[in-house]
């Protein structure tokens, strides 16, 4: 790929008021990763030897429970940073991150993040932002769980990967990469045949139609109302 060109990240939200010269030092430090659909970019408990940037595909984060369940908690997006460990005052990654499609990324040395926060405040500014959205995200989830309804978890995890991920079809909003059932039930703390029976019924109302690892969103509405516990049961 020889040498990196800042237009690779200007206009990321994340490199935000980072003047040209700059981005120019940070792309210079940069090496491209090309990662195969389910290959790791790195794993929990590792040493956090470098930290990321998606520029292509979809990344899904996995956290190994001590009990050795493997739990999906959100997908990166292309634009988005990843392994930022050192942010978080750690050394090791918190999480497995594995590649759901195809995916090319930037990579850094950490040993590259203290500089990089020092020379770059708004990169750093953006990248606690980052992490701050991320711990109010897993808030959230903690009190869905805790609150709501299995359909209005499941309704919000799809509205939230429709928002990350989206694309306009014939046929609705298609959720753009490879997602199980299974997946969903991991990201909505419930079982598989919770979700094989929700997409089901939904599918039944017109509201979402799914295949195997593709799940499309005709009516995001009326999905939005079981979400937030106002849809009129049947």
């Amino acid at each position: 790929m020889g040498s990196l060109d800042r237009s690779l990240i200007a206009g990321l939200s994340v490199f935000e008021g980072v003047a040209a010269a700059d981005l120019d030092r940070i792309v210079g430090q940069a090496r491209s990763l090309r990662i195969a659909k389910d290959q790791p970019v790195f794993e929990q408990e590792q040493e956090a030897h470098s930290f990321f940037l998606l520029l292509d595909g979809h990344v899904r984060v996995v956290k190994s429970t001590p009990d050795g369940h493997e739990v999906t908690v959100r997908y990166i997006s292309p634009g988005e940073l990843m392994g930022i460990a050192h942010a978080l005052g750690r050394t090791t990654y918190p999480a497995n991150a594995v590649a759901a499609v195809d995916c090319v990324a930037l990579a850094w040395p950490s040993h590259l993040w203290p500089t990089f926060a020092a020379d770059f405040p708004s990169f750093s500014a953006n990248t606690y932002k980052t992490v701050g959205s991320r711990l109010q995200d897993a808030h959230t989830r903690v009190i869905e769980m805790s609150t709501e309804q299995v359909d209005q978890r499941v309704a919000h995890a799809l509205l939230k990967l429709v928002k990350q991920m989206g694309k306009k079809t014939e046929e609705g909003i298609l959720i753009d990469f490879p997602i199980s059932r299974q997946d969903i039930a991991e990201m909505t703390g419930t079982t598989l045949h919770t979700v094989s029976r929700l997409l089901s019924a939904w599918e039944d109302q017109g509201l979402v139609k799914s295949g195997r690892q593709k799940v499309t969103v005709v009516e995001p509405h009326r999905l939005l109302l079981i979400a937030e516990g106002r849809a009129v049961k049947n």
